[in-house]
């Protein structure tokens, strides 16, 4: 299995997550996976705008790996819309993405501008904190990201700063903002991606420097 990209203890593997998972060997898993709920974008300047995350019809992608995963610590986001799992998360993690996004029934006065991160498995260290995490998402409409998911750098620090000691996997790796994190933390980390034109981009970030840690 040969990777895409394997530089300074990050690795990149351009394939089918359910397919490559099995094959290598990590610690805790950190992971955006398609949420089963057939989004598509109409914001303005969205990557991809009017087309749809690939798998995210079901959340069978989600659920085949967390199986291949076996219970092994993990932290999944996800939908309140689509919650059911095989194995309860042990915790909810609430994103709060700050009051400049939001989506939602545009009858209701609330706009829902948070997500979940669902808590999996053992091991996780540091000081015992809020479960709130208050860390403003990426604007579309200001050209500040290159995936239709793609979530800030700096939230992925404060997870993987949680997380227990070895090397970091995100099966759905997208535009690498796990790997560049992980890097940031110099964690060794590997990501897998399906869609070759984002291991690109994935690269491309981890070529840069190291990034500033910013605090939420």
């Amino acid at each position: 299995m040969r990777p895409y990209y394997d530089q300074s203890g990050v690795t990149i593997y351009h394939g089918d997550c359910c397919e490559v998972l099995p094959l290598i060997d990590a610690d805790v898993m950190v992971t955006d996976p398609p949420y089963g709920i057939s989004h598509a974008s109409n914001k303005p300047g969205a990557p991809r705008r009017g087309g749809q995350v690939h798998g995210d019809a079901s959340t069978s992608l989600r659920d085949t790996v967390l199986e291949l995963w076996k219970g092994r610590p993990a932290l999944v986001f996800g939908s309140c819309r689509v919650t059911a799992f095989a194995v309860s998360p042990r915790a909810v993690l609430v994103w709060d993405k700050g009051g400049h996004v939001g989506m939602g029934d545009l009858s209701l006065p609330w706009k829902q501008n948070w997500e979940h991160v669902y808590v999996f498995g053992d091991g996780f260290i540091g000081r015992r904190g809020s479960g709130v995490l208050h860390v403003n998402a990426l604007a579309p409409w200001a050209g500040e990201y290159q995936h239709p998911h793609e979530k800030p750098v700096s939230l992925l620090h404060l997870l993987i700063d949680k997380c227990p000691p070895g090397i970091v996997v995100d099966p759905f790796m997208g535009s690498g903002s796990t790997l560049r994190a992980a890097k940031d933390l110099q964690r060794v980390a590997i990501g897998i991606e399906i869609e070759e034109r984002y291991c690109e981009v994935a690269a491309r970030r981890l070529q840069q420097g190291a990034l500033p840690l910013e605090v939420a």
